[in-house]
């Protein structure tokens, strides 16, 4: 019989393309829910942020902001800037190419992850806000 179990996070955030590591949550519910093998989804619900799954060292951290800005360059003339009296446009569009969530299968309690893969939530945004994450782990 498959179960589903659900958890939620609030991460705080600085903004302006900070990656943090959302693996320790998502390893935590599958845990909590008592389930071996499955799949686990997780999700940030907000359009100027995203989750991939990524190498987590200080270079490629790095180098996702130079990325992020070749993919959508901030203080363009974005029509969203205009018509909001916004300033994140770029927010919204580098949200829109990473996407807001990945599904990870695990057997034995264990994400089935690469030697070097994170499961990671990038924020796109240009202050800091708390993020809504959302962990959901469908198995037996």
């Amino acid at each position: 019989m498959c179960r589903v179990y659900s958890a939620r996070a609030q991460v705080p955030t600085q903004g302006n393309d900070q990656m943090i590591d959302l693996t320790p949550i998502a390893r935590e519910a599958i845990v909590e829910s008592g389930l071996q093998l499955g799949i686990v989804t997780v999700f940030v619900a907000h359009s100027t942020a995203g989750v991939t799954i990524s190498e987590y060292e200080p270079g490629l951290i790095e180098d996702v902001k130079q990325v992020g800005e070749r993919i959508a360059p901030a203080g363009c003339d974005y029509l969203h800037d205009r018509l909001n009296y916004d300033d994140n446009a770029h927010s919204h569009l580098r949200a829109l190419v990473f996407g807001p969530s990945v599904t990870v299968p695990f057997e034995n309690g264990e994400m089935l992850l690469g030697t070097w893969q994170r499961v990671v939530l990038i924020d796109f945004d240009t202050h800091p806000r708390t993020r809504n994450v959302v962990i959901q782990v469908l198995g037996q």
